[in-house]
């Protein structure tokens, strides 16, 4: 609008801070499905010539804009490395069905945890007439057929829509509500499309208990219709009903969280399901120098051995020939009894295929281990182990303590005793730390935190199930977003290693990570390997 100024601002790497940065009487026109590449913008408002205090309103923007420029200026400079390019996300069309239980053992703000689950997938679509079309089955002893696929052809509409729903309290007919979805919510007269290849029939049953009806025979014609279904239980769920329920992969198929808290961590999950992309490396659209590496919504750049990638993230430069970094790295690693066994087990693979990244040497990597429970147990220490072999061999026979979970006492470990000389820190030599855990701790963390941080430590903090972020994140080294990480679900615990490839090298000079640059090139394989 005529008063307002956009104001392009200097290259900042994205993740961008999510600011409302339209103010005032400006509208804000969001375009459905564009991706922002143009970087962030920041909209001034200005005084209007006739207002009396014109001049130092004129100062006042002109120093807040100097001092905004200043910092983001710096910002681009010494900021956060590059992320993977190329962002662009379609979702394919789909006539998507919510299927949620609201029985009366859930309880009223455990359903508003239900609502908010569901408008964050309705987010992350396309929403549309020739797009996306979504209907909302709420049920209990009773079915209610809240809006069908037809109701509202806009995001707003449905976002709306959500928000009024109100929980019906009775019992449990989970098999009824199926049996619904296939004879009413998918039929043409509820907006419907025919059965085709070029779009998809879901639907996502959201339920915490065990069925008072059958479930097996109704979700198998479901199926067999054509209707792919996703089955997520919270709670004291029958997983064995989920698995009669869902469709095959079960594994990507079923999905258990602990509680209606966590529920919306599974957000991510769906708009990665939902996601339709093409191979942008296949088609050329890139501007990779050397190799383009495609993933999920995304592409990135990748540079040829003995070369290293440039901070614009797509050029590449000659390393000089070293030969892996000197480091000193210790995982903390959570042994609760909330992890569980089987978990366990997939934290401690994690854990080798780091190990398997590295080169280890007294002159290059050294890596310790740490596992906290109620109390602090080290595992074995920087530098006892001289090669992969012994290490992962010392991983795997690790105990699992199970018990409490306190942070707090494992980070002061790791300040006081870890990265001490007498337990095989090297002076001068940069330390690492990656602490792993699933739950809230039970012990005060702020200061060890913070201390680890100001001893130049650099920590990365990885949280999986309940873990809480807001721990996570004043565990991590800035920038935050770069050094921490969650995942809903131990299965999907590996891909986090995706992440972490490069960030464990150090920065000052990346063609010394020669172990980080070999791992790039064959971490799909290990991450795959893993996810089997």
């Amino acid at each position: 609008k005529e008063s307002f100024l956009l104001v392009p601002l200097p290259s900042v790497p994205p993740p961008w801070p999510a600011l409302h940065t339209c103010q005032g009487l400006a509208p804000c026109l969001p375009e459905q499905g564009q991706v922002n590449t143009s970087g962030p913008r920041l909209l001034l408002t200005t005084p209007h010539p006739a207002s009396s205090s014109s001049a130092a309103m004129d100062r006042t923007v002109s120093a807040l804009l100097l001092s905004l420029l200043l910092l983001l200026q710096s910002y681009g400079v010494c900021g956060a490395p590059p992320q993977p390019r190329g962002t662009l996300c379609r979702t394919k069309p789909t006539d998507l069905v919510f299927i949620i239980d609201s029985s009366r053992s859930v309880r009223p703000h455990e359903f508003e945890k239900i609502k908010v689950f569901m408008s964050q997938v309705i987010e992350g679509l396309d929403v549309g007439p020739n797009a996306t079309r979504v209907g909302v089955i709420n049920y209990a002893s009773t079915v209610k057929n809240e809006f069908s696929l037809k109701t509202y052809q806009t995001k707003a509409g449905l976002l709306q829509a959500v928000r009024r729903i109100e929980p019906l309290s009775t019992g449990t007919m989970t098999g009824l509500a199926i049996q619904f979805a296939i004879s009413r919510a998918f039929s043409d007269s509820e907006g419907a499309r025919v059965r085709s290849p070029n779009f998809n029939k879901v639907a996502i049953v959201v339920t915490d208990g065990r069925p008072q009806d059958g479930v097996q025979d109704v979700s198998a014609r479901a199926r067999a219709a054509g209707i792919e279904i996703f089955a997520i239980g919270v709670g004291r769920v029958d997983m064995h009903t989920l698995r009669q329920i869902a469709s095959q992969p079960l594994d990507d198929h079923v999905d258990y969280v602990e509680s209606y808290s966590v529920i919306e961590k599974l957000t991510h999950k769906f708009q990665e399901a939902f996601c339709v992309v093409s191979d942008l490396c296949a088609t050329g659209d890139h501007d990779c120098e050397q190799i383009c590496i495609s993933s999920p919504g995304a592409y990135k750049c990748a540079c040829k051995e003995g070369f290293t990638l440039n901070n614009d993230g797509k050029t590449c430069s000659a390393c000089s020939g070293g030969s892996g970094s000197a480091l000193d790295l210790v995982f903390l690693i959570d042994g609760s009894k909330s992890v569980r066994p089987e978990n366990f087990e997939l934290v401690k693979k994690f854990i080798n295929q780091i190990v398997d990244s590295l080169e280890v040497s007294e002159k290059q990597a050294q890596v310790g281990l740490v596992q906290y429970s109620s109390s602090v147990r080290q595992e074995f220490p920087l530098g006892q182990f001289k090669n992969k072999k012994d290490i992962k061999a010392a991983v795997k026979k690790m105990a699992y303590m199970e018990k409490g979970t306190m942070t707090g006492q494992a980070l002061k470990y790791l300040i006081d005793s870890s990265f001490s000389i007498v337990n095989g820190a090297r002076p001068g030599v940069p330390k690492v730390g990656i602490v792993f855990t699933d739950g809230r701790s039970q012990d005060y963390i702020t200061d060890a935190a913070k201390k680890a941080k100001d001893l130049g430590f650099r920590m990365f903090a990885v949280g999986v199930g309940n873990a809480v972020e807001d721990e996570l994140r004043e565990i991590a080294s800035e920038p935050v977003a770069e050094h921490y990480f969650y995942t809903a679900d131990f299965r999907t615990i590996s891909k986090i290693g995706k992440k972490l490839q490069m960030k464990i090298c150090i920065e000052e000079d990346p063609c010394e990570c020669k172990s980080i640059v070999k791992f790039q090139t064959k971490v799909e394989d290990l991450i795959n390997s893993l996810q089997q």
